[in-house]
């Protein structure tokens, strides 16, 4: 069937379309046509990525690639070495190999299952639906329905399929998870359309997914499966991409700058060697050898290991991570795109104020309530047919929210719904409908018939004979600039039950007992979190498909909206052009009445003035902009399992403030990894420093690769995973988000990584040095020098480790503030010793045993760094104070 504007269209023109009498549906040899035409009423579904497709992703990365072409290398390396008959270094890419696989797996253990949205899609479907067929109502499987199919509803159903209303009667659908709309929505068969209409405007359709809420409805399936609202947003689930988070691009950038850096050295060592007359074979191998070292081998895990304590930590905190690297993107985030309902509103419909005894008041949440309000909650509770129950000490509201609303403020001032119906029982009512616009009950109140109206204050006005009504209409409209839903309640005495329970009869000479006001209330904490926010230079902005007015009254109280200018509508977005949003995204704070497609724009508009985009969101139309988002954070109690499995991130607890904290960790989380490369890096250029000129002044390397990759893999991994341990900076919430371009070392952090790995390079060549020729040792040699070198080498990184920690001063921070780093350094000091003076590893590492001058020589090289360091920190603290100062 091609697509139509259904909703523009007449019902005698949609049923021709479809060729159906509602009265008989479909024969069932036309609805087994249609089936096979259309095919099942069913989300198509992805297979799951295996394991192995999962795993093969996570060995893409750039830094992974180069520890594959090092354990390649090693491993032609080491057969060289076999096939001159001369001692071969199987354990290196063995080694290499293991931190591949070990990497690998943790990657995809810690990551969420392949694209589970769609999944959560296919099972939102209604398993059973009742259609009319071959003229009789008949229960058939969601799947079997067909575009032209007749659907009879009713309150608590399901919608199977987008349907055109032929028939109706006061109904009303919940549209939340679709459109946002807080409220359910009135739907009507006989109601005109105009093609212009946006999704939440149609109020001559229901839309597959949502739920009927309030009265009865037939109508015609004009969509099915993939062609449904629905289909439509698991379409944009499945074709957006997900791009690299910036933790990602920058290590897949550092990797390749490695890269380049380790052909370099092989290219300027295999010359100097050359042109020194050494062998080009043997030259060949030097040089791979240093290229290989060169290479942080630890580094991708140490990386993921870092990432995956900080999921732990953010565990603890009600945030569940679903994508590793996301835990560092919520560091960077510049700008929350935040769902309304639910997310910083309470997703419940609650009474806030009343006009009562002539005055406005509010209405707390003590119970506490005077004669006249009482008396209006008490009539209002009568007047309604939703139900409050209490489980488990929580409120569990059944109906129309509005109702629940009002039976939930009689139930905390002390009135039950129950209580009341047994003391004033119900002898007859008018159910409500859109076009009166209100409901009618007959109680039997203090042994009198009394009649209860309830709906709209303009319609209710005009029935009424007594009453303040001009306060009461002036109180209305200052309640409905607060975006408040207000209804009057009015009533009056009967002497006997009429014969014919009709509006006019029972719906005219009423007494105005005053109005209730309610909303769905901003969450208590929402407002701090986002003053938070603003301190940490995150804009915050309400993308919602509630009411401009609505939307814009809450954005106001939670300090997201400023100006009135500040906000956009649906219409008005979709009447701009890709170009002049972007231009323009930057002024508004608030969109309100938008669709799905709508959200992505907004979201990409803020990605192409590369800020850095999180989105919250807990309905199905929150899915496709979540997953669009650089980070996107689905409620984990209201929120559907669709925005779940499109999410990087699930709030446990559905609070905003969630958001905040875990950003915190982010930034801290982020500032760790910057520290282990750092150190490692450090490390790393120290040993190329070494080697390098150590090959250029001697022809000669002091260490072997080897030991090289003891000190990188072994000795230095436990103080680099102690620093992802570190505890988080104060004042890390007061400093402005990273720039999306910001280097891994910026802000000094380059220039101090040279400096300290030249530091520890030329300590280690001075260890050299007196090892090979110090006259005053009495054991100078190749050995020694070898010896000295390596355990000067390791022992200055295990203390440049502690340099690292802070760029304030150990002395200030604290030496055994962080235990995880105590324990790492006595655990790589153990390593060190154990290549010393266990044999059978000395003899492999190719070391001696010092004597204790040898010692007192190393430990004083090896304490160097810090010495230095904290001059350095000194110079820089002060000079910091007489800046600002």
């Amino acid at each position: 069937m091609t697509e139509r504007n259904w909703y523009a269209e007449s019902t005698e023109a949609v049923t021709a379309a479809f060729d159906v009498d509602p009265g008989t549906g479909l024969s069932g040899i036309s609805a087994e046509e249609r089936l096979k035409k259309y095919g099942p009423n069913k989300l198509d579904e992805k297979p799951p990525r295996t394991f192995l497709e999962r795993f093969i992703d996570q060995l893409k990365d750039m830094m992974i690639i180069i520890l594959f072409i090092a354990a390649g290398i090693s491993l032609a390396l080491s057969a060289y070495h076999a096939s001159k008959g001369q001692e071969a270094e199987w354990i290196e890419p063995i080694v290499i190999v293991l931190i591949i696989l070990v990497n690998g797996v943790l990657g995809v253990i810690q990551e969420s299952k392949a694209e589970a949205a769609l999944e959560a899609l296919k099972k939102m479907s209604m398993p059973q639906v009742k259609v009319r067929r071959d003229g009789a109502a008949k229960v058939i499987q969601s799947a079997e329905v067909v575009p032209g199919d007749v659907i009879l509803l009713e309150a608590g159903d399901v919608i199977p399929a987008d349907c055109r209303l032929v028939a109706s009667a006061s109904l009303k659908s919940n549209e939340s998870a679709l459109t946002g709309e807080s409220m359910p929505v009135e739907k009507s068969a006989i109601d005109e359309v105009p093609e212009s209409a946006l999704l939440a405007e149609r109020t001559n359709m229901l839309y597959s997914g949502n739920s009927i809420t309030y009265g009865r409805g037939t109508a015609v399936a004009v969509a099915t499966g993939m062609d449904t609202e629905m289909g439509k947003i698991a379409s944009m689930i499945a074709s957006s991409k997900e791009g690299d988070t910036p933790l990602q691009e920058k290590l897949a950038q550092l990797g390749k700058y490695i890269g380049v850096i380790a052909l370099l050295i092989c290219a300027v060592i295999f010359l100097v060697g050359i042109m020194s007359g050494l062998h080009i074979i043997e030259m060949f191998m030097t040089a791979v050898s240093l290229a290989v070292a060169a290479i942080p081998e630890g580094l991708p895990a140490i990386v993921t290991i870092v990432l995956a304590i900080g999921v732990r930590r953010m565990v603890i905190k009600n945030a569940i991570i679903r994508r590793l690297p996301a835990v560092e993107t919520l560091g960077s985030t510049t700008v929350i795109c935040s769902d309304k309902t639910g997310t910083l509103t309470q997703n419940r419909m609650t009474l806030v104020k009343v006009f009562s005894d002539g005055a406005i008041r509010p209405l707390g949440w003590d119970g506490n309530a005077g004669n006249e309000t009482a008396r209006l909650l008490k009539l209002g509770a009568l007047c309604t047919d939703g139900t409050v129950e209490i489980e488990d000490g929580v409120e569990k509201h059944i109906g129309d929210p509005t109702e629940t609303s009002i039976v939930a403020a009689a139930l905390r001032a002390g009135m039950t719904k129950e209580a009341l119906l047994s003391e004033c029982p119900r002898v007859g009512e008018i159910p409500f409908d859109s076009d009166r616009k209100l409901m009618t009950t007959v109680n039997m109140i203090d042994g009198k018939y009394t009649v209860i109206v309830k709906g709209a204050p303009d319609i209710l006005y005009a029935k009424c004979i007594s009453g303040d009504i001009d306060s009461a209409a002036a109180a209305g409209d200052e309640m409905s600039q607060d975006a408040l839903r207000v209804l009057a309640v009015g009533c009056k005495e009967i002497a006997a039950l009429p014969e014919k329970y009709g509006p006019d009869d029972l719906e005219t000479g009423l007494d105005l007992v005053g109005l209730v006001g309610m909303i769905d209330p901003p969450r208590a904490e929402v407002k701090d979190s986002i003053e938070e926010c603003v301190g940490a230079g995150i804009k915050t902005v309400m993308i919602t498909g509630d009411h401009v007015v609505t939307a814009s009254a809450i954005a106001k109280q939670l300090g997201i909206l400023h100006d009135e200018g500040e906000s956009l509508t649906g219409r008005q977005l979709a009447a701009m052009t890709d170009e002049q949003l972007d231009e323009s995204v930057e002024r508004y704070r608030v969109y309100a009445r938008v669709s799905p497609s709508d959200k992505i724009r907004i979201v990409q508009a803020w990605q192409k003035k590369d800020q850095i985009v999180a989105m919250t969101g807990d309905g199905v139309n929150d899915a496709p902009a979540l997953k669009a988002s650089d980070i996107g954070c689905a409620m984990g109690i209201t929120g559907t399992d669709v925005a779940k499995g499109a999410s990087d991130m699930i709030l446990t607890d559905d609070n905003f403030a969630t958001i905040v904290s875990a950003i915190r960790e982010g930034r801290g989380i982020y500032d760790n990894i910057r520290k282990a490369v750092r150190f490692l890096l450090s490390c790393n250029l120290g040993e190329i420093i070494t080697v390098f000129a150590a090959m250029l002044l001697w022809q000669k390397s002091p260490l072997l690769p080897i030991q090289i990759l003891w000190i990188n893999l072994v000795t230095d991994s436990f103080p680099a995973l102690a620093l992802g341990m570190e505890m988080i900076e104060p004042g890390i919430m007061n400093r402005q988000p990273r720039k999306k371009d910001e280097s891994l070392f910026s802000g000094g952090i380059g220039t101090a990584t040279v400096i300290e790995g030249t530091l520890i390079g030329l300590l280690t060549l001075i260890a050299y040095y007196i090892g090979t020729r110090g006259s005053f040792l009495p054991n100078i040699g190749i050995e020694l020098g070898e010896t000295m070198c390596f355990s000067v080498l390791a022992l200055s990184q295990l203390v440049h480790a502690m340099n690292v920690r802070s760029s304030h001063s150990l002395f200030k921070v604290g030496f055994l503030s962080n235990p995880y780093m105590v324990k790492a350094l006595i655990a790589s000091t153990l390593c060190v010793l154990a290549v010393l003076y266990v044999p059978f590893l000395s003899k492999a590492f190719k070391l001696s045993n010092m004597n204790a001058a040898e010692w007192g020589i190393v430990i004083a090289l090896s304490l160097l760094p810090l010495a230095v360091c904290e001059v350095r920190k000194a110079l820089f603290s002060s000079g910091k104070r007489r800046a600002e100062g």
